[in-house]
């Protein structure tokens, strides 16, 4: 039986067989969040970011390049320059590499693949009113229909982070 479906653009959606066996059976080994990668231009225009403007505390700063981390992110010669920040219980981890990639252009929200950041606050309005000129608001803060106040801001790579009222 044919598990797809076409729609008119030629798109093809798979429509699995309800009776069908799962594609995959579940990894039994245990997974926990670690942390959130970022990769930026400029190590140290990140951490001024996320360290003044977010309050996130600087944990460590090391630098990696071996032949094994080259080979494990599958660049070759790479060298990653890291700093991870504490954000209350969760990590956020910086990487300057080089050689660096080719850029791509500014992600918008609603675009496929597109990442964001997510960090709980207990005051957005506060936050918001707080934030220096030079960092972009996508807009006010805004209460949405599931009632959870939310902002979000670009850091100096581009990269979007939200601030959620908790």
């Amino acid at each position: 039986m044919d598990s797809s479906r076409r729609f008119d653009d030629d798109r093809t959606v798979f429509d699995p067989d309800p009776s069908s066996p799962p594609m995959s059976e579940p990894n039994d080994v245990d997974l926990t969040a670690h942390h959130t990668g970022i990769t930026v231009r400029d190590l140290d225009e990140s951490i001024e970011f996320y360290r003044d403007v977010l309050g996130l505390e600087v944990a460590a700063e090391f630098t990696l390049s071996d032949e094994e981390f080259a080979a494990a992110v599958a660049v070759e010669g790479a060298t990653g320059k890291f700093a991870h920040l504490d954000a209350g219980g969760s990590r956020v981890e910086l990487i300057e590499y080089e050689p660096e990639g080719e850029t791509v252009g500014e992600t918008m929200v609603n675009q496929p693949g597109a990442k964001h950041l997510g960090l709980a606050t207990d005051d957005v309005d506060g936050f918001y009113e707080g934030l220096p000129e030079s960092v972009e608001a996508l807009s006010e803060p805004r209460t949405t229909g599931s009632g959870s106040r939310i902002l979000f801001v670009r850091d100096p790579e581009g990269n979007l982070v939200e601030l959620v009222e908790s």
